[in-house]
């Protein structure tokens, strides 16, 4: 019997009382409509199986074959189904959309190990479902899933700290990170080698970028889940907690319409949030805004983005280079890496463009060395750079739990801090999860490229002494603003220490 072919097709299921869903997929066998027409779908690997199993039911279907991209499809559509239908019968306590108690879901898992064919089963879908559901209630920014010698493990970071989730069996961490593989586009059979991919989620109506990125490890595989933020959650200046005066030099910076503003500071330090408020501060119907990104973390409005993809030679100066030829009046580049980025980024500033770039300092005065550590000659710099800031996040106290504590007087001494102030410190409470803070404050100095600078860079001053001259001034370091957090009673003392409070 030749079945009828179709190929490069998006189907949609067909739902029906009286068809038993869980046992036609062990078997390959879908349903969809063609037309108007009911029709069974096979697909041509398993399709002994199918037909078997279509003759057990009764069903009278004319049946179809499926290309096996096509078939992949449409099965994961019937998989997902499955998550909020027939799981639901079996779990009485489901929310609306997930279950929101992975330990009810979990010893439902532990007890129905014959449901754990694969990770397209109901009980797995919804157990990752679940993952991303609690992720984002809790504000994380990443999830880390674990596979150790016994049990896995489930971590999210928030507000900058990991924070155990929840234990998971080895069987089913496993079968987790395959459905993780499955959503992203990634290779299933392929443990030996690391991959990274996309997926977009759906929570509460809303619909989240995830990047993926899969490690083998020696007990097993790890992953870790970047959330991708949308255009909409990018704060404002405001917002991220700056000071009201370094937030007005910033909106005098961004005025210019030529010149170089860079952000430094390490990784995860909110460089390129800050970077993308300054685009959306900017953005307007009669700028041509480009971006060089690599990955690309926000989904921007009013601003073209472009991701970087070494494998196919889209560098950043590649990038870069051709941004220049698309009549761009601001650039932003993601990071300057290199002395070829540096040196295109440079001419690009002196060619009439507002370029804005990350560099990796701990402090905004290095930027300088740093720059011309990549081949920059000073008195480019000088004509090109406008402003420097470097920053921090800064965890904050919970205002629920926070308690008064004595420093010691040898700390009070090293760091000068007022000793009429009230210092506290984090205890933890069901309000901030027992972590003791809650939210993150951004902290910031800003190193503007005055006359003064000009002239000491003439005179051949290194970044050290250029500080020095700067903080005479009266510029404000990272260190001056997390004591003044600190007697505010806004952070604590060991916060201050692991952001920076020692470096000067």
């Amino acid at each position: 019997m030749k079945l009828p072919l179709i190929e490069d097709v998006n189907l949609d299921p067909l739902i029906e009382e009286g068809i038993d869903y869980s046992a036609a997929l062990k078997n390959n066998l879908l349903f969809a409509t063609i037309g108007k027409e009911k029709v069974a779908i096979v697909a041509k690997e398993k399709l002994s199986d199918a037909l078997n199993h279509k003759a057990r039911i009764g069903n009278n279907y004319k049946v179809y074959m499926l290309d096996d991209e096509s078939f992949e499809r449409l099965k994961h559509k019937f998989s997902d189904i499955q998550t909020s239908s027939e799981f639901e019968k079996m779990q009485s306590n489901a929310s609306e959309e997930l279950i929101e108690a992975e330990s009810e879901l979990l010893e439902f898992i532990q007890n129905s190990q014959n449901l754990l064919s694969s990770e397209e089963s109901a009980p797995i879908i919804k157990l990752v479902n679940s993952l991303f559901f609690q992720a984002i209630k809790k504000g994380a920014s990443d999830i880390h899933i674990e596979i150790h010698e016994r049990k896995g493990e489930v971590r999210f970071r928030v507000d900058g700290a990991l924070k155990k989730h929840l234990d998971l069996e080895k069987s089913v961490a496993n079968l987790v990170i395959n459905r993780i593989k499955v959503i992203s586009n990634l290779d299933i059979s392929e443990k030996r080698i690391p991959q990274d991919g996309r997926t977009q989620v759906g929570i509460s109506g809303k619909s989240l970028d995830i990047r993926v990125s899969v490690l083998p490890t020696y007990h097993g595989e790890r992953v870790v889940m970047r959330i991708l933020m949308q255009s909409e959650s990018i704060p404002t200046l405001e917002e991220l907690g700056f000071e009201e005066d370094t937030t007005k030099a910033f909106y005098k910076l961004l005025n210019h319409a030529h010149g170089m503003i860079l952000v430094t500071g390490p990784t995860g330090s909110g460089k390129s949030t800050t970077l993308h408020s300054f685009l959306q501060h900017i953005a307007s119907p009669d700028k041509n805004i480009i971006t060089v990104e690599d990955p690309v973390e926000y989904n921007a409005d009013h601003v073209n983005q472009i991701q970087v993809n070494d494998k196919v030679g889209l560098t950043f100066s590649a990038g870069l280079r051709s941004i220049l030829r698309q009549d761009p009046d601001v650039v932003m580049v993601g990071e300057i890496r290199d002395q070829e980025t540096a040196q295109i980024a440079i001419q690009a500033a002196l060619t009439g463009h507002l370029l804005l770039s990350t560099l990796h300092t701990n402090d905004a005065t290095s930027s300088l060395t740093r720059l011309m550590d990549m081949g920059i000659e000073g008195f480019l710099l000088s004509s090109t750079l406008i402003g420097v800031l470097a920053q921090r996040l800064t965890r904050k106290l919970c205002n629920h739990c926070k308690a008064p504590t004595i420093l010691p007087q040898s700390v009070m001494s090293e760091l000068k801090l007022d000793p009429n102030a009230t210092y506290y410190k984090p205890v933890g409470c069901k309000k901030c999860d027992f972590t003791g803070y809650s939210g993150r404050q951004a902290v910031g100095e800003l190193f503007i490229m005055t006359q003064e600078v000009k002239e000491l860079m003439k005179k051949g001053l290194n970044d050290h002494e250029i500080r020095v001259a700067m903080k005479e001034q009266g510029m404000s370091t990272i260190s001056d603003k997390l004591k003044g957090m600190m007697a505010r009673g806004v952070t604590s003392y060991e916060e201050a220490i692991r952001v920076g409070v020692m470096d000067e």
